[in-house]
């Protein structure tokens, strides 16, 4: 009973705070100040796939298990499966298809005003952050590719989105 009390009593007071405030402190470290934050890589401007089993080619050729990262070219031709910065496959595509309802959307005019808001809210922010020395903070993507064997036509199936474009690729393995 006590204890439901003590919970009930600190959350309705105002100045009573039952958790930290940001930032939090760790062993004399900011959250966000250590090095492995400030000076690592940028995440990743590509869909990451994960490809769980071996891929063979009929040349002997290879693409081993692992993580990997999609691109779509600029002709929007072709997938590229790229390794550490690095092509490792080019992959044909089969169909493309591009949103219209979202450019429609943004379109809009007070899709237009919101929008600029969050742009002005956004450059303030990164003002104060480059301030404390934090990395800017950018508009999320949505992104996503996933890879599937048909077994019917005996042939693996790429899919990739980001943002409104949505493109298939296949290739057999």
């Amino acid at each position: 009973m006590f204890e439901g009390m003590y919970v009930e009593k600190v959350l309705t007071q105002k100045y009573i705070r039952p958790y930290p405030q940001q930032p939090q402190e760790t062993a004399g470290y900011n959250i966000g100040s250590q090095a492995i934050y400030r000076y690592s890589l940028k995440d990743s401007q590509y869909p990451t796939i994960i490809i769980p089993d071996p891929i063979y080619n009929n040349e002997g050729g290879i693409i081993k298990p692992g993580h990997y990262e999609l691109a779509l070219s600029d002709s929007m031709d072709f997938l590229i499966l790229l390794e550490s910065k690095n092509p490792i496959a080019i992959i044909p595509v089969i169909k493309i298809e591009e949103d219209a309802t979202e450019k429609a959307r943004l379109n809009n005019k007070t899709v237009k005003k919101q929008k600029k808001k969050e742009e002005k809210l956004r450059e303030d922010t990164n003002k104060k952050r480059a301030k404390v020395g934090m990395p800017a903070d950018e508009p999320e993507i949505f992104m996503e590719a996933s890879l599937e064997y048909v077994p019917k036509g005996e042939y693996y199936l790429i899919r990739y989105q980001k943002g409104t474009i949505k493109a298939w690729g296949t290739f057999k393995g």
